[in-house]
């Protein structure tokens, strides 16, 4: 939420607030000031199923693919889960079947 929120929450400084040369207002980075200059912009890249190119979908593109490059196992630790559930649930079920007989 937080990247996404950096990557889409550029804007005009309010009134009363001075930024310096070089640097950009978004009130979602602490002091409001930040260096990195706006990188997303509407039809940037284009999609080939036809998706709009809003800066909205291109910085959940960016922090999805960031959060997959985090933790890259995630997808094999999940099918790993649902396997050992399918086993623990067969082996409970025998243990009941063994008790009762």
């Amino acid at each position: 939420d937080y990247l996404f929120s950096i990557l889409t929450g550029y804007m005009d400084a309010p009134a009363g607030v001075e930024i310096r040369d070089g640097l950009y207002y978004n009130p979602y980075f602490p002091g409001g000031a930040i260096s990195m200059a706006k990188a997303l912009f509407d039809g940037l890249v284009e999609y080939e199923d036809g998706t709009p190119a809003t800066t909205s979908q291109m910085a959940k593109d960016v922090t999805t693919f960031l959060s997959w490059a985090a933790e890259p196992e995630h997808d094999d630790r999940k099918k790993m889960g649902v396997k050992a559930i399918i086993i623990i649930s067969i082996l409970t079920a025998f243990s009941l079947w063994l008790k009762r007989n």
